[in-house]
Parts: structure tokens; C-alpha cells; sequence
């Protein structure tokens, strides 16, 4: 059978919208359509449950960034990401410490299911569980299977509490707020050369790392961006040296055509993805950190206030000083009740030398950490950690 046919016929059969077979014809008419293909993403788990999930799209043939990267380059990337067809209702083969289990991609072709820990141990130290996702060659029309490595986080006895952090304009420069300029950024720049606010890779590092610097305290990520940003996050974090974590983003809803509402709407999603790891892990105490662009004061309160005694602290990013407001206030004077201090950090020196004051970074760090901060203010040109430079 001629190479991309069998794929061809796959996707027919699945796609009922009429609009996308008439794109799906075009593509492979063009020779644009790509081989199906798995992407796996990092889960999580516990002494009894195993969290898997990941995608199942066509190639989108995306390269590792560079910072020579031309705009264009980069513009295509992006539309790359949001334009790919998705494999519904295709079964993918999971394999974890030689067990196998079966799990069926949705409409959007994403894939995710829990499995039954079988170690039901907790170990002394935290560790990345491999596994691997598999598609049947019946469906890529190859001669081979295809295959793509996962891992799965289990904590240990070795941390004190975890991280929950929002990304958009928390970690990354995003100006989620002002569309205009998020879209610039989107379009124009890769996961190269966006910008981190200056400091908050060391600070993470820092908090991973504990007050004596011999933890392995686990970060969460968990953003409102969609699944289709996932390898520009995973990139960026990594090319910037924040500490590796389990991204939790939203489901693949986003076309071609609206992908700069990316990170908009209704965040309840991220409510329910920071509930789901209170309720994963009943023993951990967390430390939540995100800014005030959007609605991270209002998730948190409600989850500090849903699993009390469980929250160490908070700390905002205030990025929009009109939104220091009565509401804001009403909300820290509730936590101040639940003895939860809410920190609205103006950068991240503010929050790292209350992290210091409790014990939860080593007072060593705050030194690298504002010498870290100068050295990303440089190379960015941005006001200190206030509202970042595109």
C-alpha cells in the first residue's frame, strides 16, 4: 500500500466533520499529511494508582528550537501545532514494569487512564516511572509498530512538600491578559527565546531543592494553555533549568483558527487538576504559586479552604496592580484566619526571602537567586519582575 494511504483511510473513517474531510482530502492530495504518531506526556502517581495520558496526531514534523529561529520559522510552528489532525478511538498499547494495559484516544486523540500500582510501596527515594505507549502498525501503515517512552512521577520519603505553579505570567512572560501582545509573543518567539521572569528558575530550583539542599520536593505545573503547547513548555523549562515536573494542561479544544485564545476562558479546569493532586497525594502539603492576571487568588483560596491544613503558602506574582482590590484583600485576611500567608510577591527576591524566613529554601539561596534576577533582567531588558518583556 502506497505510504500515507492507510492513514488516509483511518482518518476518514473517524473525522464525521465535513469541513475537516475536506481538509484531510487536501492534505493528502498535497502530500501534507503526516504518519500518526504517539506524544507522551509526564504523569503522576502514588502507592496505588498510576496516571497515564498522552496524544495520538498525525507527525507535525516539529524541530527542536533554535534561537536563530526566523519569525516565520516560529509562526509556523505554532500553526503547525494547532492544525494537526488528531486519531480518535484508536486503541494504544501501555506498558509499565512488564504489565500491559489497553486505553482507547478520545475525540480530540488524546489518551488517559489510571492503572493499579503494583509495587504498593513507598520508596525512600522519589523517582521517574518509565513506560511505553504504543500504536499498532495498522493504523500507521509502517512496517513497524510505533512506540514513544513516557515516565510517571512517584513521590518518596525524600521531600517535604510539593509545588503547584501556574505558568503564564508566573514563570513565563505571557501577557495573558493583553491580547495582542500574546499573540506577538506566540507567534514570534519559540521556546528558545521567550523570556522567564528573572529569578524563578533559581527559586525553583531552590524550593526542589529544600532548606538543606537535599530534598526532591516535586513541582506541578498546571496551566490553562492547551496539550498543543506542551513540547514549547517542556522545552522551555528545560532550556531554562527549572526543575523537571508533571505538566497539567487542558484539553485539546483550540483550533487553528482560535489557538490565541490559548490560556483564556474558564479556569475551572484548573481547579480541578490542583484538587485531583490534593487528593492523589492525602499526606503531601503543598506551596502554590501563580500571579494575579487571572484567577489564581480565587482557585487557591478555595482549595486552601477544601483541604485545610495542607497549604503552606501562597505566593502571587502581582502583575496587575489594579487587581490588588477589596476582593484580593478579603481573600488574604481569610487565609490570614487559616494561618495560610498569601505573599503578593511584586518579584520573585519578595518571595524567595519569605520562602527563607520559613524554612523552605536554604537562606544560602536568596544570594544566587538576586544574582540569578540580575543576570535575566540583563539578557531580557525588562523592569524587575513586574511585568516582563516580550
Amino acid at each position: 500500500m502506497v505510504k500515507g494511504v492507510k492513514p488516509f483511510i483511518y482518518f476518514k473513517r473517524k473525522t464525521k466533520s465535513i469541513s475537516k474531510r475536506i481538509k484531510l482530502y487536501l492534505k493528502h492530495r498535497l502530500g501534507w499529511l503526516g504518519v500518526p504518531v504517539i506524544v507522551t506526556y509526564r504523569g503522576f502517581g502514588n502507592s496505588s494508582q498510576l496516571f497515564v495520558n498522552g496524544y495520538v496526531t498525525e507527525d507535525k514534523g516539529l524541530a527542536k528550537p533554535l534561537e536563530t529561529n526566523s519569525v516565520w520559522m516560529n509562526m509556523l510552528s505554532m500553526i503547525k501545532r494547532y492544525s494537526s489532525d488528531e486519531i480518535p478511538g484508536v486503541d494504544v498499547k501501555i506498558e509499565i514494569d512488564e504489565k500491559f494495559h489497553q486505553v482507547t484516544t478520545e475525540d480530540n486523540g488524546l489518551f488517559k487512564t489510571s492503572f493499579t500500582n503494583s509495587s504498593h510501596a513507598i520508596r525512600s527515594n522519589s523517582e521517574w516511572l518509565p513506560y511505553v505507549a504504543t500504536l499498532h502498525s495498522d493504523i500507521t501503515g509502517e512496517d513497524q509498530e510505533v512506540s514513544a517512552k513516557g515516565e510517571l512521577f512517584i513521590p518518596g520519603n525524600d521531600l517535604d512538600f510539593g509545588v503547584i505553579s501556574d505558568i503564564d505570567d508566573t514563570i513565563l512572560v505571557s501577557h495573558a491578559t493583553q491580547t495582542l501582545r500574546k499573540l506577538r509573543l506566540m507567534l514570534w518567539r519559540n521556546a528558545r527565546t521567550r523570556k522567564p521572569f528573572p529569578g524563578v528558575a533559581a527559586f525553583y530550583r531552590a524550593l526542589h531543592s529544600g532548606d538543606n539542599g537535599k530534598k526532591a520536593n516535586p513541582f506541578f505545573y498546571v496551566s490553562s494553555s492547551e496539550w498543543n503547547l506542551y513540547d514549547l513548555l517542556e522545552d522551555f523549562c528545560r532550556f531554562n533549568n527549572f526543575p523537571k515536573g508533571v505538566f497539567l494542561l487542558r484539553e485539546l479544544k483550540m483550533n487553528i483558527l482560535k489557538f490565541w485564545k490559548s490560556g483564556g476562558g474558564n479556569h475551572e479546569h484548573k481547579y480541578e487538576k490542583i484538587k485531583m493532586l490534593f487528593e492523589t497525594y492525602p499526606t503531601m502539603s503543598f506551596i502554590l504559586i501563580g500571579d494575579n492576571g487571572q484567577h489564581d487568588p480565587e482557585i487557591y483560596n478555595r482549595i486552601t479552604s477544601e483541604f485545610p491544613n495542607r497549604v503552606k503558602a501562597i505566593y502571587i506574582r502581582t502583575i496587575k496592580k489594579k487587581r490588588i482590590n477589596e476582593r484580593l484583600n478579603e481573600i488574604i485576611d481569610g487565609l490570614r484566619k487559616l494561618n495560610v500567608p498569601m505573599i503578593l510577591a511584586n518579584d520573585t527576591v519578595d518571595a524567595a526571602r519569605h520562602a527563607a524566613q520559613c524554612r523552605y529554601i536554604s537562606s544560602a539561596d536568596i544570594d544566587q537567586i538576586i544574582l540569578d534576577s540580575k543576570e535575566d533582567l540583563a539578557k531580557s531588558g525588562a523592569p524587575l519582575m513586574k511585568k516582563g518583556s516580550s
